[in-house]
Parts: structure tokens; sequence; C-alpha cells
């Protein structure tokens, strides 16, 4: 008995087959081997066509099918996790209307903002728990302002994994989890946030129909069984944001409870069990997949659009094209904590949430032309992605979360020792590597959701520790080095 996973995201999508019984991962495939294009068509701008993600789907299953051996009839249910906040529409024909405007895309933060100031901060906060800011409400916003010949023409929206699962079984829907990306659920009622749709003049029709995220989503078309090459009648059984279902595969459901990621964006995210938000709108909030008016578990999180892809464009633009990121690493290790002074703000890919909404681009400060080399830019720029990230911790701190210990995969960023000893040092975290990823974890909820696990604990009782990695035991350089970096963003808050 098997069950399967997608993560669909914006560099790639990857499957993941695992065993049932014994949570052991059969095999896993990533495609497109290189990065997934992304169509940048104006500054600030992200766009993905849709069917590519269906392409890569399609590759990612023939080869652990074809690797596997397995009798696809013995796949008891599939699991989805996606990038969130992406925008799908289609017509009354089921057809895409445009390419989809994805996570990192910025051009709906001027309708976010307006939304925000004119109905309320009291009433968005206390209702939302965000502002509208850059959310997936705002981005349709920005198509009915500036493109009316498209949403005239919309009969319903949908996130990435909703459209993926709408793909497999013909049915669109979606869940609280994904309407709290929208920033369209209402804590305070437990439903849809009419008000926010009446304000953006949105038919309440345009959205999916609402499913619990553990629950039969619909079954395998013929064909989609066809084009996947799975058995018809397989139900799709989980569907949660890339994020949320971070901190599912890590086994982080209830408060206290950390977990992260580094791979193009970077992401702390916290569950707390009261609701509660930040006066400023600074680090978002959604319903995490076990969320329930009865017992609330809200994700709290933090969010960097400049992670991995300040780590690749460093690769790419300033490291020899022969070296590999193991090379880089071991040429940061030969520079001392702090990169001699040289500081990096990874913000160049987009406006930053912790940033309320401000895109002040990437900038490299205390660079001597006399003394630094390469190597004190690649370890500058590992220092700048965890000093964004301990600038966010502190706001996460400021409304009651604690973080003592962070849960991780062992993929992208938590590769990098500098990179994993540098947040345990700053945060005074101690970080838990575990071997899992989206996709296993997708494939886990998807058990869950079937009901061929009992709960969470069940589960993920053969989830594996990899590592563990504790503070230095002298914090001073790198508490040093932080705050000289924070210093640098100040100042460029204060003159962009």
């Amino acid at each position: 008995m098997y069950l399967l996973g997608y993560d669909i995201g914006s560099s790639s999508v990857k499957a993941a087959l695992i065993d049932a019984e014994t949570g052991k991962c059969i095999g896993t495939h990533f495609a497109p081997e290189s990065e997934a294009p992304i169509k940048a068509l104006q500054t600030g701008w992200a766009e993905q066509d849709p069917s590519c993600w269906w392409s890569y789907i399609k590759e990612s299953t023939a080869a652990i099918i074809a690797k596997s051996k397995i009798d696809t009839a013995d796949i008891k249910a599939i699991g989805i996790s996606y990038q969130m906040h992406g925008l799908v529409a289609v017509d009354h024909n089921l057809d895409l209307l445009r390419d989809a405007i994805i996570w990192c895309d910025s051009r709906g933060v001027p309708y976010g903002e307006k939304a925000f100031n004119e109905i309320g901060a009291e009433i968005c906060l206390s209702h939302l728990l965000n502002s509208p800011g850059n959310f997936t409400a705002a981005k349709l916003c920005w198509i009915k302002e500036n493109e009316p010949h498209i949403f005239d023409r919309i009969y319903k929206v949908m996130l990435p994994g909703d459209y993926i699962s709408f793909k497999m079984t013909g049915e669109i829907s979606t869940n609280n989890e994904g309407l709290s990306e929208y920033i369209l659920w209402d804590f305070s009622t437990n439903s849809v946030a009419g008000f926010l749709l009446d304000y953006f003049k949105f038919p309440h029709s345009i959205l999916p129909d609402i499913r619990p995220t553990f629950s039969t989503q619909g079954i395998l078309t013929s064909k989609a069984a066809a084009e996947l090459g799975l058995h018809k009648g397989t139900p799709i059984t989980y569907r949660a944001g890339d994020q949320p279902n971070n901190a599912l595969s890590l086994n982080v459901f209830n408060p206290g409870e950390i977990a992260s990621t580094a791979g193009t964006s970077g992401v702390v995210y916290g569950v707390n069990d009261i609701v509660a938000y930040d006066k400023q709108s600074r680090v978002n909030n959604f319903a995490h997949v076990n969320h329930s008016a009865s017992s609330p578990r809200i994700g709290v999180m933090t969010c960097i659009n400049g992670t991995g892809i300040l780590n690749s464009w460093i690769k790419r633009n300033i490291a020899d094209s022969s070296i590999t990121y193991d090379d880089m690493n071991i040429l940061a290790s030969k520079v001392p904590i702090g990169s001699s002074g040289i500081s990096i703000l990874p913000f160049g890919n987009g406006a930053e949430r912790i940033l309320c909404n401000r895109q002040i681009h990437s900038s490299f400060h205390g660079i001597s032309f006399n003394t630094n080399t390469r190597n004190h830019l690649i370890r500058a720029a590992q220092e700048g992605i965890v000093f964004s990230f301990m600038y966010g911790i502190e706001i996460m701190k400021e409304i009651g979360l604690n973080i003592n210990k962070i849960h991780a995969g062992n993929a992208n960023m938590f590769l990098s020792p500098i990179f994993r000893d540098t947040l345990a040092s700053v945060s005074g975290a101690t970080i838990e590597i575990f071997d899992t990823d989206g996709a296993i974890g997708a494939a886990r909820g998807a058990g869950i959701g079937a009901g061929i696990y009992r709960d969470n604990n069940d589960a993920f009782a053969t989830l594996r520790q990899i590592s563990t990695i504790v503070p230095a035991q002298d914090r001073t350089p790198y508490l040093e080095a932080y705050a000289l970096w924070k210093d640098r963003l100040v100042h460029e808050l204060s003159i962009s």
C-alpha cells in the first residue's frame, strides 16, 4: 500500500512515493532538471504557465512509476503541496485565461494597501489577521482594474494546488487554509470574508467550493489517470500550501512548534493556539492544516522572498561557473564570522512583508576592494539571509511566540553548515534536521486524509531525525554581525 505526494514549487515539481506501512520513501523525482522559468514582464512581476506544472507532474510521476515498478492500483491516496498565493483563472469552458500570477509577484501591493486603509486596520486585522497586502485577493484586484477583458470572463479562480487538483479530478475546490492564503478567510466568523469580496467587487461565486483539508477532494478521472499513468479513481485526500505543508512534513501541528525552510524564499513558521496578530501586519497568519473554530491553530509565518535566489545569484554571477554549492560553502568557511564587515541585504525578489510590503531591493555594504574577495561575498550572502530570518523572528516574538527549537528538512540552504550554525547561534535556538521534504509530507498528509493513519502522531511515527545543531558557546561574533546588518537595514529603510 502506497501514498503519492506532489510538491508544486516555482522552481520545480517534486513527486514522492512512500510505503504507507513503514513510512519508507520508495522513490522521488523532480522536474525540470534546471529551474522552471518565471516570466518577469515588468519589474516586480512574476508569472508561470500552469500547464507547465502539469507537464512536470506527468514527467515526475512517470519517472517514479518506472523506477519503483509498483502496481499503481496499490497507490491508495494522493496529497498535494503547492506554492502559496498564486492566482489561476479559468473561464466557463474551464480554459486558462492567462498565466498564473505567482507568490513573488508584487503588483498587488497598492490594491491590498488601499483596501487595508479604506476598510481599516482594526477590521482587517481582527477578522483576517493580516493586511490584504500582496496576497491572492489583491492580485485578483489588479486583474480587475488592469485587465477587465479577462476579469469579466473569469468563472473561477484557484490557487496552484487547487488547479492541479482540478486537473486530476475535474472538480474545483479549496479549503479554509487556502482561502486564508487569499486573505479571504474571516477568523471571527469562521467563514469566507464576504466583506472583502464586496469591497473588491468580486462576485462571491468566483471562489471554489470549500472542502476539509484532510478529506476526499475528488478522484482521478480516466483522462487524468491516463495522462499520469495512474489508476482511475485514486482519491486526492489532502491539499495545503507549501509552508503549512512543510510544517506538517516536520510534524509541526501544535503551539510552540516551529518549522523553517530556505529554498527560493525563506520561512520561519510557528503554530499559535490563540488568534493574535502583529499590529503592523509584518508577519503572515494563516489557518494551519489542523485549524478549526473550536481548536484554533494559526500558522504564524515570516517569509523572506530573497533567500535561495540570492545564493543562486551569487553562484551565477560571482562564483566561477564550475563551482558547486558545496564548493561555495568551503570558500565561505575560509573567512571569519561577520564576513569582515560586509553586510548583504537579501531583499531583491519583490516587496517584503517584514518591511511593511516595501521593496528596497538587495544591497551590498562595507566592501573593501583591497581586502575582500568573493569568499567574503559568498559568506555575507548566507549571513544576510540568516539575519533576515532573525529580523522576522524578533517580530514573531513580539506577538508571543517562543522560538527555542527549529525543525527543518535536510534540503536547500539547510545543507550549508555556515547557514545552520549562523541561524542557531544568532537566534539561540537548537535546530533539528529531519529526513523529509514537502512531497513526502504531502504523501503522509494524504494518508491522514484517507484514514490510513489515525492522526499526525501515527503518520509521523517513522520520521527520522538526521542531526542537531546547537548555538555556539560564544554567540558574540554572530550577534555583533547581526547588529551591524540591522543598522544598515534601518538606514536603507530610512532613505528608501
